[in-house]
This record gives structure tokens, sequence and C-alpha cells, in this order.
């Protein structure tokens, strides 16, 4: 049945651990949605947590990494060597729940390929990996697995009880699967750890669209920050954990005395705990920074609160900000460093490994640092604050750079060279 169902691909459905927020997987997500939509194909979701379409979406809770029952699995797995027989039942009933949500997901759809993004990757959510695996190894469907994140880049995961969870589904060694990473490091470890080969597909934004601009709604977000006219504003546009390195741009701000900088972090996630981000805020409190942390007045969209303030989102805050830093010690390939560019902004980055090996070399004007702030860097930010025009200059070049080689069409592209593998145009 499923061989002669899947010879021709029009309906694709997305598979995660949520699509909903600013986080990178949902963001890139959207784009390739938008991007096989513009192709012709129909697309579908299937999530543990979700704020799209709901007439192209089915949601069910056990495949968020942040539902209680698999918090509670995954708690048990991690830190320790051995699992006992009460955890692998929890963890096999729960796989046994998605995949038939994932058998319901795809006949209810006519899904013909699935994009699994990150849930075969990083073991977040154990129980939805294996899930999907099996599914795949029952049917036979076409699968491209986008994978954003592996279990090895990440400290928390090497010591664990589901060794034998990690070699079966994070990721699967199965025929019908393409593999898609995000970076040529991750390209060569997929084939040295897994024997797996793999097509790279680096994020993307649409730089032939133009981005927002300061509006009459956007021009009163400094005010309502508490921000001066004489003041300028740092953004950090990730989320509160530890590899983001906020501490640096807490340390420049500091450094920026006679510009009296604030910080502003834009997402409030802490999906890795809040032990890092009660340091970062004490840090700031010691080195007499004053960070801005805003969920009452920041979020995904424009609106009014419950008192009646204005909302901003993502984009006013990159439209209010003077400079952007982004120094971050690890990241698998960065949105954003392209949303910078996208914005046309200057932008403070740490020479991370995929930086320096995917990015540095095509020679974009951005503020380099070496894992540390140094005189040399406070005095460059210090100089771009002071002569707005130089700023402007870097981020023009910086623009056309990543529509040269960060757009839109090179998705595309890349997208129908995978496509191409299953016999599809």
């Amino acid at each position: 049945m499923y061989l002669t169902r899947f010879n021709r691909i029009n309906r694709i459905g997305f598979v995660s651990t949520r699509f909903r927020g600013n986080d990178g997987v949902s963001l890139e997500t959207a784009k390739w949605r938008q991007v096989l939509e513009k192709m012709g194909y129909e697309c579908f979701f299937f999530s543990g947590l979700s704020d799209w379409d709901g007439e192209k979406s089915m949601v069910v809770e056990e495949a968020f990494f942040g539902h209680p029952l698999i918090t509670g699995i995954q708690a048990r797995c991690f830190g320790v060597t051995v699992r006992n027989e009460k955890l692998t039942g929890e963890i096999q009933a729960a796989r046994l729940i998605l995949k038939r949500a994932l058998y319901d997901f795809v006949d209810a759809f006519s899904v013909d390929l699935l994009i699994v993004e990150n849930a075969l990757a990083i073991p977040m959510n154990i129980p939805l990996g294996l899930a999907i695996t099996e599914y795949i190894a029952e049917t036979g469907i076409p699968v491209i697995a986008h994978h954003h994140d592996f279990s090895w880049e990440r400290q928390r995961f090497s010591v664990n009880c589901v060794e034998d969870y990690l070699s079966m589904s994070f990721p699967p060694r199965l025929h019908p699967i393409n593999h898609v990473v995000i970076n040529s490091d991750a390209c060569q470890r997929l084939s040295y750890r897994c024997g797996l080969s793999s097509v790279i597909i680096p994020n993307v934004l649409d730089f032939d669209s133009e981005a927002p601009v300061m509006d009459d709604y956007a021009r009163t977000m400094r005010r309502d920050l508490g921000i001066g006219k004489d003041e300028a504003l740092l953004l950090q546009p990730t989320r509160i954990v530890a590899r983001k390195g906020i501490e640096h741009a807490i340390e420049l701000a500091s450094r920026l005395k006679d510009r009296r900088a604030k910080l502003l972090i834009s997402h409030q996630e802490r999906d890795e705990g809040s032990d890092y981000y009660m340091r970062a805020l004490d840090y700031a409190d010691l080195l007499g920074v004053e960070v801005l942390v805003r969920p009452d007045i920041i979020g995904g969209e424009r609106g009014t609160t419950g008192d009646g303030k204005k909302k901003y989102n993502l984009a006013d805050c990159y439209i209010n900000a003077d400079f952007v830093t982004y120094p971050s010690s690890y990241e698998g390939f960065g949105n954003a460093f392209l949303e910078a560019l996208w914005f046309k902004k200057p932008i403070l980055v740490n020479r991370y490994s995929i930086f320096q090996r995917d990015i540095e070399p095509l020679d974009f004007d951005v503020v380099i640092m070496e894992n540390n702030i140094t005189s040399d860097t406070v005095e460059t930010v210090r100089a771009i604050l002071e002569y707005p025009e130089a700023g402007n200059i870097m981020a023009e070049r910086n623009y056309e750079l990543g529509r040269k080689f960060f757009s839109y069409p090179l998705l595309e592209q890349r997208l129908k060279q995978v496509l191409m593998n299953f016999g599809q145009v």
C-alpha cells in the first residue's frame, strides 16, 4: 500500500516537538514551509505545542518536550548509566501513544513525505524519536530528517542510560531517510559517527523582501523600555542559555560607560533551566549594567497587554537597537546573525566554530571577538555607536553578502536536490 501511495509527493507533513514562538527550529521550519508552498507542495504539521494553522495541524501533547510525562522521563535518562524496568516501560508506553498519533496524522492529511525537524537529532523527547523511527520502518514513507543539533554537541547528554535508544533513533539509519544538516561540521561528524551522508542546507532568510522599518508603532518602544535619548541600546537576540555568552554582552555594556549602554535580551525562554539566567543577572548587577528582560511588553506579535500597554515583537527590537551582540560560544548556524544582516544592524560576533568554518570565509564586515571582550573590541563598538554612518556602510555590505549566500533561492535549489532523491522534480 505505501509503496504505491508514496510514488508521487504532493502533501508534506512537518514533525517536531513544537511549532510556536521564535525558537530556531520553528523559525527555520516556517521558511521551509514558505518555499515548499511556493514550489507547489501542501504542508501540514504534527507537534506537541503549536500556534500554527489549526486546520492543517495535529497537536499531540506528549510530543512536546515540556510535557510533564516527557520531562519526568527525560530527567531519569541522563546523568546515570543504568535505567530500571519501570522507566523502560514508561518510555515504551509513550512511544506507542506517539506512534499511533503519527499513523493518524499521515492518514488524516494524506501525507506523502515527512520532514522531521530536529526530533531525530537531539534527544529532547526520546519517546517521540523512537515513535518516528518505528513509523518510518513500518511504512517506508519518504523522510527528510532536518537536523539542527545533535546529542554529541551537548554535554548534558553525554552520560545516559539510554544509549540503545540514542543509537536507534538519534539519528536513525533507515533507507527512506535523507539527512539534512545546517553546517559542514555536522555533515562531517554525521558521516564519521554514524556512517550517514547528508546534504548541507544552511539557515536562510528572505533577503529579497524588505525588513520592517521604523514606524509610529515601533517609535515608542525605547521610551517604554526606559531608554534615554543619549543612551545606546544593545540587543542580545537570543534565549538566556549559557552557550549564548550573554556575560560578554554584559561586560561590553559595562565598558561602554560613556555611552550609557543598556542591554535588551529579546527571548525569555529558559529551556536549559534558570541557573544561568540568575548568574547573568547577578553579573549585570555586579557590573552596574541594566539588563532588560521584558516578557510583559515583548512577545511574538504586536498587540496590547492586559493593562492596555503596547506589546512589541522581535522586529521592533531590531529596529530600535543601535547594535547587536552575538557572543555565542557555540551555534548550529546562526539565525540571529542573519536577522542582524537583514535588519542592517552592525553586530559583534564571537568566532564560534561554525562561524569560522562556514560564515567568516565569506568576508562579512563584523566586529570580531575571540572568547573575550578586549579593549580593541570596546573601542570598535564605541566608534560605530559614535559614527552611525560607519555602521550603516558595514550593514549594507553585509546585507548584500547575506542576499547572495543565505537567501531563499539557495533553499529552493537545495530542497530540489533532496527531493530529486525521491524521484521528484
